[in-house]
């Protein structure tokens, strides 16, 4: 592990069950259980390439770099957030697995060519802006969580265009998108092949859906898995979760 080098503002954290350390900055990002769950939601290749894109600080990367010996391109539009996941790349003395682009994501294809990906994993932007948006936040929350500087439709084009045939495409969104996940998948050729909704608790609403597609695959073989709650009804972790974050 090397010495970790902070801007003002940073801090190192550490998902417990692992030995990965993140810088995080709350005034600019910080990782929140989607990531989490995403990188522990497919079941990873363990060779060839895997691209997380919206990578943000790059912690659904640096957390599915404990699952594979695939190399791991994270792709992040913002500098900030970008120099923020390089540095805990060095952090975690994970420079020969995993690299970071700084660019839009759909310039893909400047650093990419052709059909080459085995998965794709993403936490996009979740929000569409309209009249009723809040954007009055800072820049970069503003960009990770509206679609602004990508969208959905984006994702999906960009999914189809550098998976390989049966290369999979990951996501976690919200369950109020979910219609609109399935017919952009639909229209890029994405079967959706595994769905977990995720619940604050039990009796709650669903607040994240989890979705698993694959490139030109057969739309039969659908699976609704059982649903994730976060939360016990006295606010601690339920074993899943505990799990995930602390270890066994």
């Amino acid at each position: 592990m090397n010495e970790a080098k902070l801007k003002d503002g940073e801090r190192v954290n550490q998902l417990f069950s692992t030995d990965v350390k993140i810088i995080q900055n709350s005034e600019v990002f910080s990782y929140s259980v989607d990531s989490v769950l995403l990188s522990r939601f497919p079941k990873l290749p363990q060779r060839g390439l895997i691209v997380d894109l919206c990578a943000g600080n790059g912690a659904v990367g640096l957390f599915a770099s404990t699952r594979t010996k695939a190399k791991i391109l994270a792709v992040e539009i913002q500098e900030r957030l970008a120099d923020m996941a390089e540095r805990s790349i060095e952090l975690n003395d994970l420079t020969q697995q995993m690299q970071v682009i700084q660019d839009d994501l759909k310039n893909l294809g400047r650093y990419i060519t052709g059909s080459k990906v085995d998965m794709i994993l993403c936490n996009p932007p979740y929000f569409k802006v309209d009249k009723q948006s809040n954007l009055n936040e800072s820049q970069h929350y503003l960009l990770a969580r509206h679609e602004i500087s990508t969208n959905l439709e984006e994702i999906c084009k960009i999914a189809q265009r550098v998976l390989k045939s049966n290369g999979r495409l990951a996501m976690v969104h919200r369950p109020e998108r979910f219609l609109d996940i399935l017919d952009t998948m639909q229209a890029h050729n994405l079967a959706p092949k595994r769905i977990q909704f995720v619940y604050p608790k039990l009796g709650k609403e669903a607040n994240m859906l989890l979705i698993e597609a694959i490139k030109d695959g057969s739309r039969d073989g659908l699976k609704i898995l059982p649903p994730l709650f976060i939360h016990n009804q006295d606010g601690s972790y339920t074993p899943e979760i505990h799990e995930i974050y602390y270890g066994k």
